[in-house]
């Protein structure tokens, strides 16, 4: 039996990835325990009994430092890593080495944007593989930015030289051992970095605890169903979009059903349970909901686009931020759905691209390759057994040790 530290940020699309691989290791008999900043979050998406050794750090859904959601490019990107990443892992940092110390792994599974994991792993000398849930940073989305990419290289050296070993080389998102990719090739593209050790597992789908009540009986057989969805932290940015999806599935009511997932509560009051066309609800089981929908409108966040695909669902994606704009790319790249601006997007525009996508067999036909593909890859099985191979290296080196 091997033990697993899993050190995440308090962020649901970062979380659930690393739980559907932590179960299926605790299946297999190994011990598994987490170290975040909100033990609440985890044990909510890993199980009530998740072993979770808390540490400091900013936590999202309270705390101040909110990104102001007119923020887009390089000036998004400044702010995630100055007020967030940065400060998360040097809060976090304590935290994870007595995590480490007290639960004693073989092997560390660090968070790409939980980047204390890997700094604190490296310099206890405990082998550490990397959870990428996106595959953004593959493509070294910074290459035509220069200027921007030494400034984030001067960033990550001083984080290095505060919570890190001074005298290590590893690039804190990505292990020189291993890092598990939850896509594929067919998706992500063919031009990764060079030198990783990038195994290809695919989306990491696992059985979750029991999500929001919802109205399955609402849900009309007649009609083509749609789930519109802007993820767990884009609330403050979403409002004109959804209002614009809204206009946009209205004037489809005659032949199609639409869900809208709404956090932030900006449709409040605009359709109900008695509403039989469009239902807006604050939360949705959206992995199970996704069995049930013809296509979904989203924001091209890495873990909806790779669940709605698991199930074989086209998209329209509408990129806002961060590694949105890059998965997008990927998405279309490969047939399965068509992109408009989320900033600009009329209602005119929007329903003809997702007429295209419900109509069109094209998207569906590409997105049932990549289902096919997905399922081949192994997902949470596959990161189980390249991890119990990271351990096992540990446990043989340790054996030999006098």
């Amino acid at each position: 039996m091997s033990r697993f530290l899993f050190v995440v940020p308090p962020l649901v699309g970062h979380i659930n990835p690393a739980a559907g691989v932590a179960a299926e290791l605790t299946r297999r008999g190994h011990a598994v325990a987490w170290a975040c900043t909100d033990p609440r979050l985890v044990r909510r998406l890993a199980g009530v009994d998740a072993v979770v050794f808390p540490c400091a750090g900013p936590v999202p859904d309270r705390d101040d430092r909110v990104r102001p959601p007119e923020l887009r490019g390089p000036e998004a990107m400044k702010f995630l890593w100055e007020w967030f990443l940065v400060p998360l892992a040097e809060q976090m940092a304590p935290g994870v080495r007595a995590a480490v110390e007290d639960f004693g792994p073989d092997a560390v599974v660090a968070d790409q944007q939980a980047l204390a994991g890997g700094l604190v792993a490296e310099r206890l000398g405990v082998p550490w593989a990397t959870s990428a849930t996106t595959s953004a940073e593959f493509s070294d989305p910074l290459a035509g930015m220069p200027k921007v990419a030494l400034w984030l290289d001067g960033l990550l050296r001083g984080l290095r030289d505060r919570i890190g070993d001074p005298e290590g080389s590893a690039d804190p998102r990505f292990s020189p051992r291993l890092v598990l990719a939850f896509t594929i090739p067919e998706l992500a593209g063919p031009a990764p970095r060079q030198g990783l050790r990038i195994r290809y597992v695919g989306p990491s789908v696992a059985d979750r605890p029991t999500g929001p009540d919802f109205p399955w009986e609402w849900l009309d057989p007649a009609r083509p169903r749609v789930l519109v969805t802007l993820g767990t932290v884009n609330a403050g940015a979403g409002a004109r979009f959804l209002d614009v999806c809204l206009a946009a599935v209205r004037e489809r009511a005659d032949r199609l059903q639409t869900v809208i997932a709404d956090p932030g509560r900006a449709l409040d009051g605009a359709a109900g349970r008695g509403d039989k066309d469009v239902l807006v609800l604050p939360a949705v089981p959206q992995l199970t909901l996704l069995q049930e929908v013809d296509a979904v409108v989203c924001h091209a966040g890495h873990n909806t686009v790779c669940e709605a695909l698991w199930h074989g669902v086209p998209l329209v994606v509408a990129p806002i931020r961060d590694d949105q704009p890059v998965v997008a790319g990927q998405v279309t790249d490969a047939g399965a759905a068509v992109r408009v601006r989320f900033g600009r997007v009329t209602a005119r525009r929007l329903g003809a691209a997702l007429d295209t996508v419900l109509r069109d067999p094209g998207p569906r036909a590409a997105a049932a390759r990549i289902r096919t593909a997905f399922r081949a890859a192994g997902g949470s099985e596959a990161a189980a057994t390249h991890l119990e191979r990271l351990a096992g290296s540990r446990l043989s080196e340790d054996e030999q040790q006098p």
